[in-house]
């Protein structure tokens, strides 16, 4: 747990990120307390298309704890994280008992040049969770402040895993009051985020091995201890599916047919176990190209990959069961992220989905030094320290690695400018830099310029994002180069015309024009479309009072009346500048 946390500490001087945290945390009222009024907010919303109630408990009580202040929910993620490596230690220290099958406990003759069977299976263990804590695939979930949900979940998650584990330690039926807490600790996970939802799945592979209970009790036994658990992973899967429909982010069919689902669910099953081997050129986001062709090399390999390793493990089941097992493992779990079934998202991966899916392989590396340790009688000394050197050298290196991928979160701009260094044709990450750029209070031309760059090429590359006309428009604006910024405004409605902001936008350039009359329409629609729009009745209200005085000056009184009469019914302080806000391109998109 020390090493884990000392890994990523710089996380804790950490801000807030544009990337969903200002729109769950900066702009979000309604987590603010555990009253009944945020607790009734807390279990009934699907904000940004997720149900996870039991993370905005934890979010209420960080912020009675410490206010907005990010360095507290910074902390009590590293802190969730580091707990959940500690618990792991204890899962894999049974899991390696078991595959042992329990000769483990056993004490050596006298005089054996073998290890302590004891030492060998904590050593052992104590890898795994290493392997798991400090990895710098866990950065994404740790340092982002949003994803509380996924560290939450895991520790929820190896909770319900470990008093399964200690239920059934006898071989037989499970005992009663661990299986009890065991489907409580998987609620609350399920309550964290739906990454849970395999579990069930993932305890029956442990029923055939490690456990080998399959002999002992058979398969109806087995699934009847199950049911419970599929039940809730069942209902879970249905709250899913309607959070992200409501959130208007799963990807259709149209443009991904089932080609190029199969593609996506190959690269995604060959992307995690490949990511923990080969940890550089992680990213933020990994982009979902535009379009998938199932027979380019980008995703033919990871099939064929996905294919060889797989008849390989089958073929040599016998020999190394673990190794079969740890795969199966893995592909259970990120099945629900790949996009066979469901997609949401413009991305094709993301680094936080490894959190649960490694723990097998976690385990697998464990289970190796053991087995190293075990034998250490049999092996030169010099190849068994060797091992373990390059075991310590293994851990410290990637701890490295994750305390420098961990600065790469430090900041908004500097996630996305590290992000595009990464893939510069990825389009979202040039959308969410440029907006970054010109967001409020910077509107500085210079910075504007170079956001105009991003944009421009964010629409090179993805022209129906709709978005990125948005943010061009904003960028031109803020340069005062207004028929160029109405043009990109004008493209943002005839590619969105249902969204507010394309008709506040036209609306709010008129008014940084002083053109008050033309802008009363557009912010009237706008309004009308969106009425929880930030700042557009602040906005409206000026034009209306602008406007007002205007045609008293010009002896139109009773006009002037009716207009000011509006604006006083408005409520909220004027803006700024009258310059259109940026958006940005994921934040109701990339989860």
């Amino acid at each position: 747990m020390g090493v884990t946390f000392l890994a990523f500490l710089p996380v804790l001087d950490a801000e807030f990120l544009s990337w969903d945290d200002d729109a769950n945390l900066l702009d979000n009222p309604h987590y603010r307390g555990l009253g009944w009024t945020q607790l009734r907010w807390m279990f009934t919303t699907m904000l940004l298309g997720h149900y996870i109630p039991v993370t905005w408990l934890s979010f209420g009580l960080n912020y009675i704890l410490g206010g907005l202040d990010p360095w507290g929910y910074h902390l009590a993620n590293l802190l969730l994280h580091a707990a959940s490596a500690g618990v792991f230690y204890f899962v894999a220290r049974r899991l390696l008992a078991a595959a042992f099958d329990g000769s483990v406990a056993t004490p050596p003759p006298p005089g054996h040049g073998r290890a302590e069977p004891d030492v060998a299976l904590s050593v052992g263990a104590a890898f795994a969770a290493a392997v798991f804590g400090v990895h710098p695939l866990r950065v994404e979930s740790v340092a982002w402040v949003t994803e509380r949900r996924d560290v939450l979940c895991g520790l929820f998650y190896l909770l319900a895993t470990l008093a399964y584990l200690r239920g059934v330690a006898g071989g037989g039926r499970i005992a009663g009051r661990w299986w009890a807490l065991s489907l409580g600790a998987f609620l609350l996970a399920l309550l964290s985020k739906a990454a849970a939802m395999p579990l069930p799945a993932a305890l029956v592979l442990l029923d055939i091995y490690p456990l080998r209970r399959v002999g002992a009790i058979g398969w109806r036994r087995l699934l009847v201890e199950k049911a419970p658990y599929l039940l809730l992973s069942a209902a879970t899967a249905l709250l899913a599916l309607i959070a992200q429909s409501k959130a208007q982010a799963v990807t259709g069919y149209q443009q991904y047919g089932a080609g190029a689902r199969v593609a996506m669910t190959a690269y995604n099953l060959m992307f995690y176990p490949w990511k923990l081997v080969w940890s550089a050129e992680l990213s933020p986001l990994h982009e979902l190209p535009r379009s998938v062709d199932p027979l380019a090399w980008r995703f033919l390999f990871p099939t064929l990959a996905f294919v060889v390793v797989t008849v390989v493990l089958v073929a040599a089941r016998r020999r190394w069961p673990g190794a079969l097992a740890a795969w199966v493992y893995s592909a259970l779990l990120v099945l629900p992220v790949t996009g066979a079934v469901v997609h949401a998202g413009v991305q094709l991966a993301a680094d936080r989905y490894s959190y649960l899916s490694g723990l097998g392989f976690a385990v697998l590396a464990g289970g190796g030094l053991a087995s190293l340790l075990r034998a250490r009688g049999r092996l030169k000394s010099s190849v068994v320290s060797g091992v373990i050197v390059a075991a310590v050298l293994l851990i410290v290196g990637w701890a490295a690695g994750a305390w420098r991928q961990s600065l790469i979160w430090h900041d908004s701009e500097t996630l996305w400018r590290s992000t595009l260094e990464a893939d510069p044709n990825c389009a979202a990450c040039s959308m969410n830099l440029g907006a970054e750029l010109i967001a409020p209070p910077s509107r500085d031309p210079r910075r504007a310029l170079e956001a105009e760059a991003l944009f421009r090429h964010a629409i090179t590359l993805r022209p129906d994002r709709a978005f990125a006309y948005h943010g061009l428009g904003v960028a031109l604006a803020v340069q005062r180069r207004d028929e160029e910024a109405e043009r990109a405004f004008r493209d943002y409605v005839a590619r969105d015309p249902k969204a507010a902001t394309g008709l506040a936008d036209l609306g709010l350039l008129r008014l940084a024009q002083h053109r008050y009359d033309e802008a009363i329409p557009f912010l009237r629609r706008a309004l009308a479309m969106d009425p929880r729009f930030p700042g557009l009745t602040a906005d409206l209200a000026r034009a209306l009072r602008e406007r007002g005085e205007e045609l008293r000056r010009e002896g139109r009184g009773s006009e002037a009346d009716a207009l000011l009469g509006e604006a006083g019914t408005l409520q909220g302080a004027p803006s700024a500048d009258g310059v259109p806000a940026p958006q940005r391109s994921t934040t109701t998109t990339v989860r």
